[in-house]
């Protein structure tokens, strides 16, 4: 009885020993085909980058050839079986697919998921969490295997996380967390940047860092700092190689390299090191930093990182852990949002566009004869002021008095000094008055007389308040004041739609040595009492600029000034890496919605990136780059190209 409960707690303690290696060995299995079918074609080499958008068929097409059109291996350590049924179902023309999902790393010595491996006519790492990637395979059977099926001759691909893993020297996330730009490169050295190698070992990509989702969450930045710390470990200069979310990189055997792009602007971006050496817990410093585009009709060499036929060659800098451009001037505008299709005649709107050509081209006349930003903006918005189509100098709405109340603001990014004018009345250039406040006095803000009296001091040019009538604003006023009227008789409140809120002109520019500066001047609101001020003169309201991000502002002024709009948006640049376009848009098209207003704004980034969100229909906007030519827009359904970046 005794040695019958001895061998039947022999046989549960065996039993639960056979039960938790199962379980430590635990992965997911899924498979779709005839894993027996002979392969039509011969394997040949191959290595498939995706920057992480999976539906590129024409890679994918590319890859399964490169396999024989046989038999397909999916890794990865989250999900299910998803993308190898996009494999057979959608892309096609192969006889199975198996995926395994790991759960621990005990299942990197599974001999069914090695024989998997070593049977496998072409094998494909999907996308993840890549730190399980590198805490479940790094030193096992399992990267042994990739390394062997690459030696054989046969195709390897990857995307987003799996194509991260594929580089010589990789980012493994192992803190947990998704570095951003900012982040990367205030500590380029620093324990977040966590940076790994002896994980795979191909030939092809020596020497390289890889990175994936690129322009898409603008991690250009992030990737120059990944290659420096990698540098600090290798001792010797290295390439990083990003690939844009709608794009994929085909590796040919000899090292030739196309792209395969599912959007216009998408590529890969090749990141040139050999940086100096970076300072422990500093931020990065970088006089240049060189960077080469290849697209569909680009030829891409690796290692080395050649490129025929580059789409861009493009030259920044990194001061004080900011990423910016250089040699590529750029100047933003906006007329004021609110405008709608059906409020101008053929002449009036041709009259308006014709005036943002013109103020485009001071701007840039400025930027080429090597100007700072802030005589860009500055030159561009006197243009505007002049311009009598829209609601700031010459053309300015008037008050409830049937005055004339001007309000403008100027920031310089590189040193944060700032000057703002509000209540004037007679200073025909507003944002001139805004730049001598900035650089001739200790203040950032003057209003009224104040402000009137240190402008004929600085010499600045006063007119007669005549000067600013213009007749359609006089009818709008009337207008206005019949309206208030009926009202006050009908003894209804009066709601004025926020398009009456609305009339700004605004100008940012990143000149060549890569500063960045804003300026926005207004008239106001038609039919406005006490002295009632908007967010055009509000530093970080409606004016913002720092070394990364600047803004300008055009819409309903109260509901800026709540959300300090301008600076929110370049906060969320600097605080939580967002890109130019996200973090603008989120403010502009949700944050002030929200709350109960509307309008538009123009942002441009350090790196050259401009974004034009607004909610209205329309916005008189535009932009002119390095080559001269202007182009502007105004309803929300005319066609405005962006910037090349």
């Amino acid at each position: 009885m005794k040695r019958r409960a001895y061998w039947s707690m022999l046989l549960v303690a065996a039993m639960g020993i056979a039960s938790t290696a199962a379980m430590a060995a635990d992965t997911g299995h899924y498979l779709l085909g005839d894993t027996a079918a002979k392969t039509p074609g011969k394997p040949a080499p191959g290595l498939l980058l995706m920057g992480g958008g999976d539906r590129n068929f024409d890679a994918l097409r590319w890859f399964m050839k490169k396999a024989g059109n046989g038999h397909i291996v999916v890794l990865r350590a989250s999900q299910a079986g998803e993308i190898g049924e996009e494999f057979f179902n959608e892309v096609g023309g192969i006889q199975s697919v198996e995926t395994f999902v790991f759960n621990d790393r005990e299942a990197a010595s599974d001999p069914k998921v090695l024989a998997a491996l070593k049977r496998a006519d072409g094998i494909f790492i999907a996308g993840g969490d890549q730190s399980r990637y590198v805490r479940y395979w790094r030193g096992t059977p399992v990267a042994a295997a990739l390394d062997a099926h690459v030696r054989a001759g046969k195709p390897l691909g990857g995307t987003s996380a799996g194509l991260a893993m594929l580089g010589d020297y990789l980012y493994g996330a192992m803190d947990g967390g998704s570095q951003i730009s900012p982040r990367a490169l205030a500590d380029p050295l620093g324990a977040e940047n966590t940076i790994e190698t002896d994980f795979l070992h191909l030939a092809l990509l020596k020497g390289v860092v890889t990175d994936t989702h690129f322009s898409e969450r603008n991690r250009l930045g992030r990737l120059i700092a990944f290659v420096a710390k990698a540098e600090s470990m290798a001792g010797k200069p290295l390439i990083g190689l990003g690939v844009d979310e709608d794009a994929a990189v085909a590796v040919e055997g000899d090292g030739t390299a196309r792209v395969y792009a599912t959007s216009p602007m998408a590529g890969a971006t090749v990141v040139r090191g050999g940086f100096a050496k970076q300072v422990e817990d500093e931020a990065m410093q970088l006089d240049r930093v060189d960077t080469v585009g290849a697209g569909p009709d680009s030829v891409l060499h690796l290692p080395d990182g050649r490129v025929e036929r580059p789409v861009f060659q493009r030259h920044y800098a990194v001061r004080d852990g900011v990423l910016t451009a250089l040699d590529a001037p750029l100047l933003v505008i906006h007329g004021g949002a609110g405008v709608e299709p059906g409020d101008l005649s053929k002449d009036e709107e041709a009259a308006a566009r014709a005036a943002l050509e013109a103020a485009l081209r001071a701007g840039h006349a400025k930027l080429q004869s090597g100007g700072s930003s802030v005589d860009a903006v500055a030159a561009t918005i006197t243009v505007l002021e002049d311009a009598p189509q829209f609601n700031a100098g010459r053309g300015a709405v008037f008050t409830h008095d049937g005055r004339n109340e001007l309000d403008t603001s100027l920031m310089d990014g590189a040193t944060g000094k700032a000057g703002a004018a509000a209540g004037l009345y007679r200073v025909k250039n507003p944002i001139t008055l805004a730049r001598a406040i900035m650089d001739k006095s200790k203040h950032v803000m003057m209003v009224g007389d104040g402000a009137e009296m240190f402008a004929k001091e600085q010499g600045i040019a006063l007119v007669d308040p005549a000067y600013f009538r213009t007749e359609k604003r006089w009818r709008q006023l009337q207008k206005a004041l019949a309206e208030e009227k009926n009202a006050q008789a009908a003894n209804t409140p009066l709601v004025l739609p926020g398009k009456a809120y609305f009339g700004t002109v605004g100008a940012l520019a990143l000149d060549a040595q890569g500063r960045l500066a804003a300026g926005t001047s207004t008239g106001g609101m038609t039919n406005k009492r006490y002295g009632r001020v908007g967010d055009s003169p509000i530093i970080g309201a409606g004016t913002w600029a720092d070394q990364r991000c600047a803004v300008s502002g055009t819409g309903w002024g109260e509901f800026y000034i709540r959300d300090a709009a301008a600076h929110e948006i370049c906060a969320r640049v600097r605080l939580a890496g967002q890109s130019i376009d996200r973090a603008s848009d989120g403010v502009i098209n949700r944050d002030i919605p929200k709350a109960g207003g509307d309008g538009g704004a123009i942002a441009l980034d350090a790196q050259g990136v401009a974004a034009f969100p607004f909610n209205t229909g329309g916005m008189y906007r535009g932009w002119i780059g390095a080559d001269g030519v202007p182009h502007v827009a105004i309803y929300k359904t005319d066609t405005l190209p962006l910037p090349a970046y």
